[in-house]
């Protein structure tokens, strides 16, 4: 903690005081700068105010010194003759001023692109600032520090210093809990994007002051009163009103200003959790609460840890009063938020939860869900925040991407030989597939192959391993390269394999061409390897073009589980009133190509044209084959099993269960295991309602993360 000198001291006195410990380059700077002063050593000074009211260290205030002080040039200058930034030591000066120097830049290149990729830039420096908390402070402290020198300044400069502190400095500090700074910051952006209207509350505010300041004291001396009678001791204060913070309200509430309750405020300090409910009791029973207006963020704090109770009840003479109760420690965080809990011990050593905060940072800077804490992005583009994500290179730099798009997708990015080349990624130092989609402050490595060797299956969409049409058509430029008749041989086999999980036949496909836009069967082969056109078309053409008119598939009644009769779930020619099961080895569903087989005492057993059981059954008793074809009863579910082979991976059922869960789809049973190669493998019986559900849901199966494949078995 740092005591904090007289305000006349100047800054010759300040850098004798915090300056011992400094490397020689740094002080060095700084002398220099100091021995010649001119208009900002004012702003320096009172930076250095702002930052030890809240309990920085001395690094943070060396850092504010030199970035205040020092232009671009020199800082730079500086940070160079520092040598290498060590690669363990995350809480030194030095990592602090690579810091703030990259903010600074990114700063200077928003400015000079302006409003065009504002968002873009005002994103990327925030990503800046999570690497050390200690920039936030610094740069808000300034920013507070240039509204206060604005004050007389020119209306223009004033709106705009106004809005980027609306856009990113207030929302920061109130994400960050940093309250002493907070109420300020946003009290100003009032004051200048709405000079009318904060001078109107403002007049409101001080209009009866004299009495409202004679009330407090009545209300403390009765609660404080109350309190003592009931054994509990505490501090009770009347609670400082921000113009801003009231404003607010009337606004969400609809309330003129008489009707805010926190205009008549204050704050009750108690030792312990269990005393803030006991002194809870004590208001409650002294006045009559307001309902609705009762918030325990003890038991639930805020996003950004902010923890009290808060009630509002009427008070002395029938007026509104809000009462806030919360421990010292509470307190503390209340007005200084993370800064309360940033510790870093003497000689640059970095506390031992570096790492934990500074996640814990990016984790606010993320957040979109709290209705009350989401004010950090509240000033930005929303489609920007949407379909943008920004990463690390392995140097460091930001690389902004596609919300969605895949570690493949930033390789292709970096460079198309590097997307070629590509054979694996790492994420913050671990190994993920390249299907994984990298979040804000990833730090993405890519591994390579020595030569190119991109594969025909990052082209399907279906398995996710491109999400941007750039990256596919570089793929596909590539293999476009290739002789044709390798291009033919690649696609037959994936077109092969796709209608093996499907259970369907790749003879005639010559009569599917004109509804593939193909010239040839070699043509139409050479556009699934390119990824011109994908497998599950060429399957869903064709099993349209073997199934029966839509209006005569029905969802058949199946019979596997029961004997009841089916007067409508397949016709059986010139035969009626049979009793009719599904075969349980291939299961069938509407859509497939069926054949009956009659058997001894259980009627006809339905099978798949193509079930191997059948064509061993019809070897040995060709005359109980007979036609059958799908009836016209709907509404009902067919069986069917299928099996998802994937890399094991913490939450793999929960996925595949959202997947069904998504097509509607029942499951009959679920069974799976696990081997030591690291591989897993579900096989699920289903109840579906036809060809078509079932084969979207194969598509959607196969599309997960980690999955190898997904078939139809039978």
């Amino acid at each position: 903690m740092q005591s904090k000198p007289p305000s006349d001291r100047g800054l010759a006195q300040w850098l004798e005081q915090i300056g011992e410990a400094a490397p020689e380059a740094v002080r060095t700077a700084l002398v220099e700068r100091v021995a010649h002063p001119d208009q900002q050593d004012a702003a320096a000074k009172a930076t250095l105010d702002l930052l030890v009211d809240l309990e920085v260290d001395q690094e943070t205030l060396l850092a504010a010194l030199v970035e205040v002080l020092l232009d671009s040039e020199q800082m730079a200058a500086l940070v160079s003759s520092l040598g290498p930034q060590p690669a363990q030591d995350k809480g030194n000066l030095q990592t602090l001023l690579n810091g703030l120097l990259e903010a600074r830049r990114v700063w200077e290149l928003w400015q000079q692109k302006n409003s065009h990729t504002s968002a873009e830039g005002l994103r990327r420096l925030l990503l800046v600032l999570v690497r050390d908390l200690r920039v936030v402070f610094i740069l808000l402290a300034r920013q507070l520090v240039q509204l206060r020198e604005l004050a007389h300044s020119d209306p223009e400069l004033q709106r705009s210093a106004a809005q980027l502190t609306a856009d990113i400095h207030a929302p920061l500090a109130n994400r960050l809990g940093i309250w002493q700074l907070k109420w300020e910051l946003e009290d100003w952006t009032f004051r200048f994007l709405q000079p009318q209207t904060y001078r109107r509350v403002a007049k409101l505010l001080g209009s009866r002051r004299n009495d409202r300041e004679a009330y407090i004291r009545d209300v403390i001396a009765q609660l404080g009163a109350a309190l003592e009678k009931s054994g509990i001791h505490g501090e009770i204060a009347g609670r400082p009103k921000h113009i801003f913070s009231i404003w607010k309200k009337m606004q969400r509430k609809g309330v003129d200003f008489e009707q805010v309750y926190d205009v008549r405020a204050v704050r009750i300090m108690v030792p312990d959790i269990p005393t803030c409910y006991a002194a809870l009791g004590v208001v409650h029973g002294l006045w009559s609460y307001i309902p609705g207006e009762f918030d325990d963020y003890i038991a639930s704090p805020k996003g950004n840890d902010y923890r009290s109770l808060h009630t509002a009840v009427i008070g002395p003479g029938g007026t509104s009063l809000e009462v806030q109760i919360r421990t010292p420690e509470m307190h503390q965080h209340a007005e200084m938020g993370v800064a309360a809990h940033w510790r870093y011990k003497e000689g640059g050593g970095g506390d031992a939860s570096f790492e934990r905060k500074v996640a814990w940072m990016r984790q606010l800077l993320e957040h979109r869900e709290d209705s009350d804490d989401s004010a950090l992005l509240a000033g930005f583009s929303t489609d920007v925040l949407e379909d943008r994500v920004y990463v690390l290179t392995p140097k460091g730099q930001v690389v902004d991407m596609a919300r969605g798009a895949t570690v493949l997708d930033f390789a292709y990015q970096i460079h198309t030989d590097v997307g070629h080349r590509c054979r694996g990624a790492k994420i913050n130092g671990r190994i993920v597939p390249l299907t994984h989609q990298p979040g804000t402050g990833d730090r993405i490595e890519i591994l390579t192959h020595k030569q190119p060797s991109p594969r025909r299956d990052w082209l399907n969409q279906q398995q996710g391993y491109l999400r941007t049409a750039r990256a596919r058509t570089k793929v596909r430029n590539w293999f476009n390269r290739l002789d044709f008749e390798q291009n033919v041989r690649d696609g037959k086999e994936i077109v092969d394999r796709e209608l093996s999980r499907l259970a369907l036949s790749a003879g005639g496909l010559e009569t599917l061409l004109p509804r593939l836009h193909a010239n040839s069967v070699d043509e139409l082969y050479a556009q699934v390897a390119l990824g011109d056109l994908s497998p599950a078309q060429i399957a869903r053409v064709a099993h349209e073009a073997i199934a029966p008119p839509k209006s005569e598939i029905p969802a058949l009644k199946p019979q596997a589980r029961s004997a009841e009769r089916s007067k409508d779930a397949v016709v059986i020619d010139g035969v009626g009133n049979l009793l009719v099961s599904m075969a349980q080895c291939c299961h069938p569903v509407p859509g497939d190509r069926i054949s009956g087989f009659i058997t001894r005492g259980r009627g006809v057993r339905v099978h798949r044209a193509d079930c191997g059981s059948l064509a061993a059954l019809a070897s040995r008793h060709p005359e109980r084959v007979i036609e059958v074809q799908w009836g016209t009863a709907g509404g009902q579910r067919f069986e069917v099993r299928v099996r998802v082979e994937a890399y094991d991976r913490q939450g793999l059922l929960r996925d595949v269960g959202a997947v069904l869960a998504a097509a509607q789809i029942s499951v009959l049973q679920l069974n799976s295991s696990a081997a030591k190669d690291g591989s897993a493998t579900v096989e699920i019986d289903l109840a579906v309602n036809d060809f078509a559900q079932l084969s979207d849901l194969l598509g959607r199966l196969r599309a997960l993360p980690n999955v190898i494949d997904a078939q139809r078995l039978g």
